[in-house]
C-alpha cells in the first residue's frame, strides 16, 4: 500500500513539475488557469494539451503548450526552424474561422521556455484515440484508453473533414499540406476539428478561378518537425514537387483508411530513403490489391480507392465527398443539422425538435450527451423554443445516471423551472415529475422542483391546475413528508376552496383521496376531515368526492376514524350530505352504505367496551363482598384513629402507604387525595374521636375504660350490621333523603367510574383520570325524578357513608347508649330483588318504534344521566335530531322524566330514520 501511495505521489509531483516548468512565465498564465495534462496533438504530437479555465469568466478552455526542451538536441538553426514552423501553423489557425477548424480563444504566446495558446475545450487528438500515445501523461488517461469511435461518429467526422477541406479549397484557396490523424482534434463535444497549418500553401492567384500552388521540395536533412508527415502525403508531392487541392484529398483518403485500420496508414514510409519508398508506393497504388481496402465499409470502399488514385484528376473533390451516399445516415444528418442550427428560423427548429425524439434512441449515448445535449440546452435562452426542446432534454435525462444528470443537465434546467410562460413548460415538467424527483438532489427538489409544482397549483390556467392535481398522486411517494404536510396539502386545500371551477374542486378531492395513504392518521383526522366541512359547493361530484375521502380514511388499515370522531363529527356531516337534493338514488344509496357501515362498527366497538366494563364491575363487586366479610372480622378490636381513617379511605393510610396487597387488589380504583387533604381529614377524624371519648363537663362518676370500649364496640357492630343490610338492599325507585347538615366526608369509592352520556368518565376534581364512583355518589346527591339514573338505584357491596354528622349539641352524651336512628335514616328498608327487565319504568303505551326501543327505558342507565354531556333520548322529538344540530349535545337542560312520546314525535322519528 505504501509503495502505491509513493508511486501516486511521484506521478502527481512529476505532472505538477511538468506543468510548472512548461508554462511558468508564459503570458498565457496571466489570464488562464492551467490544469492537468490530458492529451497531445499537432505535428509529431509535439503539443501538450492541458485543460484550463479563464480567470475572469471561468470559461473552460484547452491550453496547448510546446516545451522548447524537446528540441534541445538540435542545433540553433534547426531549433529556430522548428519554432518558426510551429508559430506559422498557430498564426494561420488563428486567422481562419470556420466551424470545422479548431477555434483559438487566445493567440500564441512565447516565453523563454515554451510556446502556448488557448483553444476551445478539447478531448484529444484523433491520433490519441486510435492508439498513438506519444507525449501523453503517464499513465495514459482511461477515457482515452477506452475510447471507441461509433459508426455515426466516424461518418459525421469524415463529413466534417470533407466540409473543412471544401472551405479551405473553395473558400480561402488554400492547401492544408499536412492533413493527418495528429492534426485532427476531437473537441469536448466530440466534433472533429482541423489544426496544424504549419505547411499550408496559399494560392498564388486567389482571384482567378484556377488557383495555383507552389510546392517546396522535400529536404530530408531537416528535422521531422520541419516536414509534413510523409505517410499521408500524395505521391506527386515528393516525386514531382507539385501539389494542389487533390493532394489534400489523397491525404483524406489515407486518413479514412487509417480510421478503419486501427490508426495505420496505407503504406509505411522509410524516412531514410523517402524517394525509393514513394516510388514503390506508386507501383502499389497502380495495382492496388483488394485486400488493402478490405477493412473499409463496402459503401465507401470505392470512394476511398478513388481518393488513393495515382492520378490527381481521378480523385473526388471535397464538395463531391460531402454528397456521398455514405454520409446519408440519420445520425450523421441529425448532427449536421445541429451544427447549422443557428442558421434556421423558429419554425424550422420547431419541426426538427418535434421529430428528434424518434432519432435519439438510435444514437449512441456518448454522442447524444456530448454532442446533442449541449446544442439543445443552448436553445433555452429562446423561450419560444423551450416547449420543443425540453421534451428532448428530459428524454436524454432518462438515460443518464444521476451523477451525469446533476453535472450535465440540472444546471441548465434550474432556470427553466422558474419560467411560467409559455404554459407548456409547466405541463411538460409535470408529466416528467417522477424523473425530476428521482434524479434531482433533495436540496434542489425543495428549492426548484416543488416550488414549480406549487406555482402550477396556483396557475391562472384551469387546465394546468387540473393536470397538476392529476399528476401529483403519481409521484407523492417521492415527496418528503414535511414538504407534503406543510406545503403541498395546504396548496391543494386552497385550490379546492378558492377555485370557481368544478373540475378543479373535484380533482382536488380526488387528489387528496389518492395521497391519503402517504399521510399519518392524526394529520388526516385533524386537517383533512375538518376541511371537508368547509367546502361550500354541493354538486353531486363534490359530494361523492367528500364521501370517497371519508370512506378511504374509514376503511384504510393504517388510518381509520375513531368512534368518538364518527359519532360527533363524521356521521352528522355525512347524514346531512346524504339528503342533499342534488343526489340521485344511486348516490344516496352509496352514502347510506357508508353510514350504515360506520354505525355498525361504532355500535359494535362501543357495545364491546360496555360489556367488558360490565364484566369488570361484576368481578369487582364479588371481590368487594368477600373483602367486606374479612373487614367485619377485623373491626371487632377497638379501632384506633389511624385505623378509622383507613376504613374511610380504604387500605391506604393518611401517608399514602398501602397496608396490604389484598386490600390493594380489592380497591384498584380508589379516589386519590393529596397529602394535605388526607392530613386534614385525619385531623378532623381524630378530633371527632376525641369528642366522643371526652369526659362530660358536669361531675359524673368515672366509669371503667372498658365501658367506653364497649360502647365503641357496640357502635362498630352497629355499623357492620348496617353494612350487611346494605349488601342485601335491592334497587329502589324511591328518592333518597338529603344528606344531614354538617361536615361530610366521602367514603369507600366503588369499583367502577361514573360514565357520562357520551361514554367519557366524569372527573371527580381530585384525580381527573378516575372519575366519580357511582356507588359513592349515591348518598351525596339529591335524586332527580324517579331516581338519579332514570328510575334505577345502584347497589354497592361496601358501606356507603354519605355523611357523618358532627353536631356539637350531642358532644357531651358519650356515656349514653349509642343512638342508631341516624344511621337507620340513611338507608331505606330492604326490598326483594328484581330482574333486569323490571328495573326501568314501564313503556309508554303506543311507543313501539324500534328506534324508541333503542333510546328508551331499556338503554344503559348511564346514558341517561343528566347534566353531564347531553339530553335524554326522549327529548329528540322536541329539540331536533342532534346529528343535524350537534350543538344540542352541549345543552345541560334535562327533560322531565315523565315526558311521553306524542304522535308528532313518532312522526318526526319515522321521517328521519324510516
Amino acid at each position: 500500500m505504501e509503495s502505491m501511495l509513493n508511486k501516486l505521489k511521484s506521478t502527481v509531483t512529476k505532472v505538477t513539475a511538468d506543468v510548472t516548468s512548461a508554462v511558468m512565465g508564459n503570458p498565457v498564465t496571466r489570464e488562464f488557469e492551467v490544469g492537468r495534462h490530458i492529451a497531445s496533438g499537432g505535428p509529431g504530437l509535439c503539443w501538450r494539451i492541458y485543460n484550463g479555465t479563464k480567470k475572469s469568466t471561468k470559461q473552460e478552455v484547452a491550453v496547448f503548450v510546446f516545451d522548447k526542451k524537446m528540441v534541445d538536441k538540435y542545433q540553433k538553426f534547426e531549433k529556430d526552424q522548428i519554432i518558426d514552423s510551429l508559430k506559422k501553423g498557430v498564426q494561420q489557425l488563428t486567422r481562419l474561422r470556420h466551424p470545422r477548424l479548431l477555434t483559438v480563444q487566445h493567440p500564441l504566446e512565447e516565453s523563454r521556455d515554451c510556446l502556448a495558446f488557448c483553444t476551445e475545450p478539447v478531448f484529444a487528438s484523433l491520433s490519441n484515440v486510435l492508439g498513438q500515445w506519444d507525449n501523453l501523461p503517464c499513465p495514459v488517461p482511461n477515457d482515452i484508453k477506452e475510447y471507441k469511435l461509433f459508426d455515426v461518429e466516424i461518418k459525421y467526422g469524415l463529413l466534417q473533414m470533407s466540409e473543412g477541406m471544401a472551405f479551405l479549397h473553395s473558400g480561402v484557396k488554400m492547401v492544408h499540406g499536412n492533413l493527418c490523424l495528429e492534426n485532427i482534434i476531437l473537441n469536448k463535444s466530440g466534433a472533429w476539428k482541423i489544426m496544424g497549418f504549419d505547411f499550408s500553401i496559399s494560392s498564388t492567384n486567389p482571384t482567378e478561378a484556377e488557383p495555383k500552388y507552389t510546392c517546396k521540395e522535400w529536404e530530408p536533412n531537416l528535422p521531422p518537425l520541419c516536414l509534413p508527415n510523409p505517410e499521408y502525403l500524395a505521391p506527386e508531392y515528393i516525386l514531382s514537387v507539385s501539389c494542389d487541392s487533390a493532394s489534400d484529398m489523397y491525404s483524406l483518403g489515407v486518413v479514412m483508411h487509417a480510421i478503419f485500420n486501427e490508426g495505420k496508414p496505407v503504406f509505411q514510409v522509410s524516412k531514410h530513403d523517402i524517394f525509393k519508398s514513394f516510388s514503390r508506393q506508386l507501383d502499389q497504388l497502380s495495382t492496388m490489391s483488394p485486400a488493402v481496402l478490405n477493412k473499409i465499409p463496402e459503401d465507401v470502399r470505392e470512394h476511398v480507392k478513388m481518393l488513393l488514385s495515382v492520378t490527381p484528376n481521378v480523385r473526388p473533390d471535397a464538395d463531391q465527398m460531402t454528397k456521398m451516399p455514405f454520409f446519408d445516415d440519420v445520425g450523421a444528418v441529425t448532427l449536421q443539422y445541429f451544427d447549422s442550427l443557428f442558421q434556421r428560423d423558429n419554425l424550422q427548429k420547431s419541426q426538427f425538435f418535434k421529430g428528434l425524439p424518434k432519432v435519439l434512441p438510435k444514437l449512441p449515448k456518448r454522442v447524444v450527451v456530448y454532442r446533442i445535449l449541449p446544442a439543445l440546452t443552448s436553445e433555452f435562452v429562446n423561450p419560444d423554443m423551450v416547449p420543443f426542446v425540453l421534451p428532448n432534454v428530459l428524454l436524454i435525462a432518462e438515460d443518464c445516471t444521476k451523477e451525469e444528470y446533476v453535472r450535465l443537465i440540472l444546471p441548465d434546467l434550474t432556470p427553466v423551472f422558474k419560467q411560467q410562460e409559455p404554459v407548456q413548460i409547466l405541463l411538460i415538467f409535470l408529466q416528467k415529475m417522477d424523473l425530476l424527483l428521482t434524479k434531482t438532489p433533495e436540496g434542489d427538489i425543495k428549492n426548484s422542483v416543488l416550488p414549480m409544482v406549487y406555482r402550477a397549483l396556483e396557475a391562472p390556467s384551469v387546465q394546468i391546475q387540473e393536470l397538476c392535481l392529476n399528476i401529483i398522486p403519481t409521484f407523492a411517494n417521492l415527496i418528503d413528508y414535511p414538504s407534503m404536510k406543510n406545503s403541498l396539502i395546504p396548496k391543494i386545500k386552497s385550490a379546492c376552496l378558492q377555485t370557481s371551477s368544478l373540475a378543479v374542486r373535484v380533482n382536488s378531492l380526488v387528489c387528496l383521496g389518492k395521497i391519503l395513504e402517504y399521510l399519518d392518521k392524526w394529520f388526516v383526522i385533524d386537517e383533512i376531515l375538518p376541511f371537508l366541512q368547509q367546502i361550500p359547493s354541493r354538486e353531486p361530484a363534490v359530494l361523492m368526492g367528500i364521501l370517497g375521502i371519508y370512506k378511504c380514511t374509514y376503511s384504510h388499515k393504517k388510518l381509520g376514524i375513531p368512534k368518538e370522531n364518527l359519532a360527533s363529527k363524521t356521521l352528522p356531516h355525512l347524514v346531512s350530505l346524504s339528503i342533499d337534493n342534488n343526489l340521485n338514488l344511486n348516490q344516496f344509496n352509496s352514502f347510506m352504505v357508508v353510514i350504515r357501515d360506520m354505525l355498525s362498527r361504532m355500535e359494535a366497538e362501543h357495545k364491546t367496551k360496555l360489556e367488558q366494563l360490565h364484566i369488570m364491575q361484576e368481578q369487582q363487586r364479588s371481590i368487594n363482598i368477600t373483602n367486606s366479610g374479612n373487614q367485619s372480622e377485623e373491626t371487632k378490636s377497638p379501632p384506633s384513629s389511624g385505623s378509622q381513617i383507613d376504613d374511610i379511605f380504604g387500605s391506604t393510610g393518611v401517608n399514602g402507604k398501602e397496608n396490604g396487597s389484598a386490600a390493594t387488589a380489592s380497591q384498584p380504583n380508589r379516589m386519590s387525595l393529596t397529602l394535605e387533604e388526607k392530613q386534614r381529614l385525619a385531623k378532623e377524624q381524630e378530633q371527632a374521636v376525641k369528642l366522643r371519648n371526652q369526659q362530660p363537663l358536669a361531675p359524673q362518676t368515672i366509669k371503667p375504660a372498658a365501658s367506653t370500649n364497649s360502647q365503641t364496640k357496640d357502635l362498630t357492630s352497629s355499623l357492620l350490621s348496617s353494612m350487611t343490610s346494605l349488601n342485601n338492599l335491592s334497587m329502589a325507585n324511591t328518592a333518597r333523603p338529603a344528606p344531614a347538615q354538617g361536615t361530610t366526608i366521602a367514603a369507600f369509592p366503588t369499583s367502577g367510574p361514573m360514565v357520562g352520556s357520551m361514554g367519557a368518565p366524569v372527573s371527580n376534581g381530585f384525580n381527573p383520570p378516575m372519575g366519580f364512583q357511582a356507588a359513592g355518589m349515591g348518598m351525596g346527591m339529591r335524586a332527580a325524578g324517579p331516581g338519579l339514573y332514570g328510575g334505577m338505584a345502584t347497589t354497592s357491596s361496601t358501606p356507603n357513608f354519605g355523611t357523618i354528622s358532627q353536631n356539637h349539641a350531642s358532644v357531651g352524651q358519650t356515656h349514653r347508649a349509642p343512638d342508631m336512628s341516624a344511621l337507620d335514616n340513611l338507608f331505606t328498608s330492604s326490598k326483594p330483588k328484581v330482574t333486569l327487565n323490571q328495573l326501568g319504568p314501564a313503556a309508554t303505551p303506543g311507543a313501539n318504534s324500534p328506534w324508541l326501543s333503542q333510546y328508551g327505558s331499556g338503554q344503559n342507565p348511564q346514558t341517561q344521566m343528566q347534566g353531564v354531556g347531553g339530553a335524554p333520548a326522549a327529548g329528540f322529538g322536541m329539540q331536533a335530531n342532534p346529528f343535524f344540530s350537534p350543538q344540542n349535545f352541549s345543552q345541560p337542560a334535562a327533560a322531565p322524566p315523565n315526558m311521553k312520546h306524542g304522535a308528532s314525535v313518532n312522526s318526526d322519528l319515522k321521517d328521519l330514520f324510516g
